[in-house]
């Protein structure tokens, strides 16, 4: 058991001691960052895929087709962030976090986020339908992204320890894929908006703006959001 002492000492030499940090081009793993103050600086666009009223999920259903619902829309959303390049960096019940990195990484997380809307609508929820025909049950979800410097570091004790994302972007994306209104799936910043490629900002035939400008009332700051849907084939 750890001694009261022994936590000052701990939290004392985190505060005394100089960080090493190095720039990165690859998503780290634990194994490539000291436990200690070490870091890597990465340039990166974080997507957050989260489940919403999960609350609601676990207190009106059965335990197990929570358990399912979750299975499913998890491993739907990482099989596309996988598709598109990014990084599966955690998972926290309900949802999923993975940074994309490169030239396209912005231009990359949307699709990701557009093609996740595609797959709950076409592949989630008509499974749920068959396979439980007399549920009323239909899954929402909502993306949010951001791109941003992050910095990494490795968190928590010998034998029990993670990387933590520090920086706007892990922020930003997190709080994106909270909010409320799910009749926009996909949410990102002006900052990811601003460095989508053409296919990715029009579609349809008609190239139709897909993305919609709003205000971000929490932070006062510009945002796009979409229901547009890019389909797998």
């Amino acid at each position: 058991m750890a001694t009261a002492k022994e936590l000052q000492a701990e939290v004392a030499a985190i505060l005394a001691t100089k960080w090493q940090r190095r720039d990165g081009t690859v998503v780290p793993d634990t194994s490539n960052i000291k436990l200690g103050n070490d870091a890597a600086d990465l340039d990166g666009t974080v997507l957050y895929a989260d489940l919403a009223d999960s609350t609601g999920l676990v207190n009106n259903y059965k335990d197990w087709f929570a358990a399912e619902v979750y299975k499913a829309y998890l491993v739907v959303a990482s099989r596309i962030i996988r598709n598109n390049g990014g990084e599966i960096t955690a998972f926290d019940g309900d949802r999923v976090m993975a940074v994309f990195l490169g030239n396209t990484k912005n231009t990359n997380a949307a699709r990701t986020g557009l093609q996740i809307n595609w797959a709950v609508s076409q592949v989630i929820n008509p499974a749920l339908k068959v396979a439980y025909s007399n549920s009323s049950f239909q899954l929402k979800q909502r993306v949010g992204i951001d791109s941003s410097k992050l910095m990494v570091a490795r968190t928590g004790i010998r034998g029990s320890n993670d990387l933590v994302w520090v920086g706007r972007a892990a922020n930003y994306a997190a709080k994106l894929a909270a909010l409320s209104d799910t009749t926009y799936p996909t949410v990102i910043t002006d900052t990811v908006f601003a460095r989508l490629s053409e296919e990715t900002k029009l579609g349809g035939s008609n190239k139709q703006p897909m993305w919609e400008k709003t205000l971000w009332t929490e932070t006062g700051l510009a945002i796009y959001r979409s229901n547009w849907t890019w389909s797998i084939a």
